[in-house]
């Protein structure tokens, strides 16, 4: 099959045949219909992990966990009455689909986990993929492909918020205007907030911010971001979220915050950084971190879009094939106004 394959860091992905992937029998086969460029995937390219092992990425890899598709063959020993022809999302981990934290829908804490674009597991920035039984969920037919390939990271957005113990009347302050900002500032307005403030270096995406669920947008390059937060709300955030995930944000992030606030980390940064605790301390902050989400949070984020109680088709602003694939992604590990561009292998 296609796939674009990762061959060393700071060097453009490559289209090339890989060997089809084999499901076990009790796995799916999945035909990728789209497939997300996520952010995590664009660092871990460019960087080496500090510790040398966790997630770490090597030559021939497939990358790609955002991702929508077909059932084309359901293993002899599945019980979930699966058709081929079903549209289908996934969680990204496959797990043993047995221990307590498969069965509590987090098979990314299983202990036998196996994680996409290792050795083991192909990405879907490919013609197919193997996903588990426990992790995959249907797509009713009012969640078109291109809604399908943001379940998961509306989902990130949506544990995120969860994490926040967000109050209805919240002042919400999220620091970057990507993907994954503009999925909490849409959950943020869903669960009550009455201000949700997005900032961003690229004006075009802040101001773009409105289209979900953002009541005011800042400039980060041109504003001083905690003094126009504090204007346009009438006060200081009580909750803020970092969704940039470079050295410095979440320091950032502590800085905006006033006394007593809640700040949500979800930028997942990748190389070492440092902060400065006495600012938090002093201020009396609860940091939480929010890593990824549970399948209650799939299922939830599938049903808000098939009932059209939530609108996100506006955060995909670019289709492209394999041809293209591998200069989009390059492109996007620079500031641009693009949001998320999906991976179309057909």
């Amino acid at each position: 099959m296609k796939a674009a394959v990762f061959k060393e860091r700071g060097q453009p992905l490559v289209i090339e045949e890989v060997p089809d992937p084999m499901p076990l029998p009790n796995e799916l086969l999945v035909k990728i219909a789209a497939c997300g460029i996520c952010g995590t995937d664009l660092h871990w390219s460019e960087y080496e992990i500090p510790d040398g092992s966790w997630r770490k990425l090597a030559p021939g890899a497939v990358m790609g966990h955002e991702f929508t598709g077909e059932i084309v063959e359901v293993g002899r020993e599945l019980t979930g009455g699966w058709k081929v022809g079903e549209r289908v999302c996934a969680q990204p981990s496959l797990g043993c689909g047995k221990c307590p934290a498969c069965l509590a829908g987090r098979s990314y804490r299983c202990p036998d986990v196996i994680t996409r674009a290792s050795s083991k597991l192909t990405g879907a920035y490919a013609e197919f993929t193997r996903v588990g039984e426990s992790e995959t969920l249907r797509l009713p037919d009012s969640v078109d492909d291109s809604l399908g390939a943001l379940v998961e990271p509306l989902a990130v957005g949506l544990a995120a918020v969860r994490r926040a113990h967000l109050s209805q009347g919240d002042t919400v302050l999220i620091v970057g205007g990507g993907p994954i900002g503009l999925s909490v500032a849409l959950w943020c307005r869903f669960f009550g907030a009455r201000h949700v403030i997005v900032s961003d270096l690229v004006r075009a995406r802040a101001e773009r911010a409105a289209e979900f669920g953002a009541t005011a947008a800042i400039d980060a390059a041109t504003e001083d971001v905690a003094a126009r937060a504090e204007q346009l709300a009438g006060g200081s955030p009580s909750v803020l979220f970092d969704c940039v995930g470079v050295p410095g944000s979440m320091q950032l992030s502590i800085d905006y915050a006033s006394n007593d606030a809640r700040v949500v980390v979800v930028g997942l940064c990748m190389v070492q950084d440092s902060f400065f605790p006495a600012r938090a301390i002093m201020k009396e902050l609860d940091v939480s971190f929010a890593f990824v989400y549970t399948k209650a949070d799939f299922e939830f984020t599938i049903e808000m879009l098939g009932r059209q109680r939530i609108d996100a088709a506006g955060l995909v602003t670019d289709h492209v094939g394999f041809d293209a694939f591998p200069a989009a992604f390059e492109a996007l590990k620079r500031p641009s106004d693009q949001i998320k561009v999906l991976l179309r292998p057909d």
